[in-house]
């Protein structure tokens, strides 16, 4: 051999080989490593098996290929979406108490949210601490927040349409918003400027035209007509147009009625309330809708009316015995034959 090829081995390192315990082994391979051609031989020996480990790693990675890795964040670290499309009542109800007995069960979200990190410029803007904003999975953040414990999630830069677009589908897959919180989250969309057209936005989330219409419809009803109902969320999507119509033919009917209704500090059904909005049934203060029968200053009957109209008298015990009943009947009938018509 050449002393170049032999100079050239000799720079090669290689690590140490075990000896085999009883030393014929042990030998054969020290006397190898001891010439240049054992060296190198060892060298390139050492370079196959690293090399195809690589090859094995690689392809073991495509199967990740484009994978988003899950990760654990302070909750408190992540914000509500600037598109945020939940009303408070969505994190009072009995689903909500149940998700979170449910993640607190698991220790944690079994499903990971989604979200992205915040520019250098929005961390400044916000409060201390907060590094990222949701994309969706804000029920379970906030039960994550409630419940003191780490929120999984996967962290990917989106624009503000790719956010605005997986919220929309998140919740079409999950507990679907109510017709109210859908309507509100449209419209701030448009009125952010996020699309240009409401045509435009129902292409964008592959969902009907009529059906975005509906939405912003009960989005853009006035306050004192929203503070009528119990909750928005039980405001119908069939509501919408008979309500913007009267809206439009008479406003300061259908507001002076809203006020009404919120002045009662009764809660009601959503249908009642609908109904007394749009002059199908007037509801009267329950002061106003009840009257009592007394004699000596002791409450014989009761005389009251509902939502819808109907007018109910209720004896107190032992007011009317049963064998009158038939004769309050035909005074009843009476009364009602004489009735103007």
């Amino acid at each position: 051999m050449s002393k170049k090829l032999a100079a050239k081995a000799g720079l090669i390192q290689v690590p140490p080989v075990s000896p085999v315990a009883g030393g014929v082994g042990a030998a054969a391979e020290d006397a190898r490593a001891k010439t240049a051609p054992g060296s190198m031989l060892q060298f390139l020996s050492t370079q196959s098996a690293a090399i195809k480990e690589a090859e094995d790693l690689r392809e073991r990675l495509r199967d990740f290929e484009g994978a988003v890795p899950v990760r654990s964040l302070d909750a408190a670290s992540v914000r509500p979406s600037r598109w945020a499309n939940r009303h408070e009542a969505s994190f009072a109800d009995a689903e909500f108490r149940e998700l979170k007995t449910e993640i607190e069960s698991a220790g944690g979200n079994v499903q990971p949210v989604k979200v992205r990190p915040l520019s250098e410029a929005e961390q400044r803007a916000a409060q201390p601490g907060v590094l990222y904003e949701l994309v969706f999975g804000h029920r379970r953040h906030r039960a994550c927040l409630e419940l003191g414990l780490p929120v999984r999630a996967l962290v990917e830069e989106v624009s503000d349409q790719q956010l605005f677009e997986a919220m929309e589908r998140e919740n079409r897959g999950r507990k679907n918003l109510s017709p109210w919180e859908q309507g509100c989250m449209y419209r701030r969309a448009l009125d952010e400027g996020l699309y240009p057209s409401l045509r435009k936005l129902a292409e964008s989330v592959q969902v009907d035209v009529s059906l975005v219409s509906k939405s912003l419809a009960l989005a853009r009803l006035p306050a004192a007509v929203v503070e009528a109902f119990a909750s928005p969320l039980e405001i119908q999507f069939r509501w919408a147009q008979p309500l913007s119509e009267l809206l439009q033919k008479d406003p300061d009917a259908v507001l002076e009625r809203a006020r009404e209704l919120k002045g009662q500090g009764k809660a009601l059904a959503a249908q009642a309330v609908f109904n007394a909005l749009t002059g199908q049934a007037m509801v009267t203060a329950p002061s106003a809708a009840s009257s009592h029968l007394r004699r000596d200053g002791r409450k014989l009957a009761t005389l009251s009316r509902d939502a819808r109209g109907r007018a109910s008298l209720r004896f107190e015990a032992g007011v009317l015995p049963p064998e009158r009943e038939a004769e309050l009947l035909r005074l009843v009938e009476d009364f009602i034959r004489r009735q103007p018509a």
